[in-house]
């Protein structure tokens, strides 16, 4: 009988069912954890929430798991007298850059007892753990090196433990870096310029197979679609990214609450860098103008032909795979229509 193995699958595909129904609110900001990405699209997909990044209910496991450790982490430096304060502290850089510390160490770290540092704590799989203990954090994770560099910077500080855990073995790994002062400048400012940035950054490579390409979140984006998979405040062509941490609507006149990013409004207007289809140069600028005043897309020479309908940014992301109102029926109104 398989009796005992299908019940055991059972329960595995029921908990990660219930780990991928989970609905996790996007960050409102730019996280310092991620830029450090070489590539400045991904950074600004993200943070314009161009798509959420879909993980399987295991690989959700495993970023819980990876939460969970810094608790045993912290427990295991308190019982050598290395004591961690200011767990989830918010470091703020402004221009909507910031990002949570894992914990600041006021003293009692071997060699430096009476040196404060900030507290970093990664997981790794075996094999990335052997390439890390080979060649240390700035070269084998220039993305963690990175956050450690800006933190510090934030803090005010000069000296972080980055403190990394095999999954496989539990073995531990640890570095004391000293900061960077320039370095961690030219990367708080590069992130503030990709996040006031009207336009989508050119990409890190535009062949699909590199292997940094096909690991990226937004590869399909970048190599297949060329079309956001949200309509939302952030992916609308009417938002301006201020640096004081805010967003303005230029349409209606306003500074945007963050609750009410997520969804948008009926006036949304597909960021021009986000749709695959060209603009009636006639009508549109590069930057986007309005027809009659009203938020709408103009799809012109598909596949189907040529045709000229209008569709406000709400109503192309609600067909299937966004296509064009022609290709599955007429289901909405034209802009003006009665």
């Amino acid at each position: 009988m398989k009796l005992e193995k299908e019940i055991n699958l059972s329960i595995a595909s029921k908990i990660d069912a219930f780990h991928e129904e989970k609905i996790e609110v996007l960050r409102s900001h730019m996280g310092v954890s991620g830029i450090g990405n070489e590539c400045e699209r991904a950074i600004w997909l993200s943070f314009r929430w161009v798509m959420k990044p879909k993980f399987s209910g295991r690989i959700l496991r495993l970023f819980r798991r990876g939460h969970l450790e810094e608790n045993n982490v912290i427990m295991d430096l308190k019982n050598i007298g290395i004591y961690v304060h200011d767990q989830q502290r918010r470091v703020n850089f402004n221009c909507h850059v910031s990002g949570s510390i894992d914990g600041l160490i006021k003293g009692g770290v071997p060699e430096a007892e009476k040196t404060e540092h900030l507290l970093e704590i990664k997981t790794y799989n075996d094999k990335r753990f052997l390439k890390l203990k080979k060649e240390g954090v700035q070269k084998s994770d220039p993305t963690y090196y990175t956050q450690c560099q800006v933190y510090m910077l934030g803090l005010g500080i000069d000296r972080a433990l980055f403190y990394a855990v095999n999954k496989n073995t539990d073995e531990i790994h640890t570095e004391r870096l000293h900061l960077d002062k320039d370095f961690a400048v030219k990367a708080v400012d590069r992130a503030k310029k990709i996040a006031i940035s009207d336009r989508l950054p050119h990409p890190l490579s535009t062949d699909p197979t590199w292997y940094k390409c096909k690991m990226c979140n937004y590869h399909s984006f970048c190599h297949k679609t060329n079309l956001t998979e949200n309509a939302n405040c952030r992916t609308c062509a009417h938002i301006t990214v201020k640096e004081n941490n805010t967003m303005y609507c230029e349409k209606h006149e306003g500074e945007i609450p963050i609750d009410y990013q997520y969804e948008g409004c009926r006036d949304h207007f597909l960021h021009p860098d986000l749709v695959p289809w060209e603009r009636d140069d006639e009508k549109y600028k590069i930057n986007g103008e309005w027809i009659e005043g009203k938020s709408s897309l103009e799809l012109l020479e598909g596949e189907v032909g040529k045709v000229k309908s209008v569709f406000s940014g709400k109503e192309v992301k609600s067909t299937p795979e966004g296509k064009r109102r022609e290709e599955i029926g007429a289901e909405f109104k034209l802009i003006g229509e009665e």
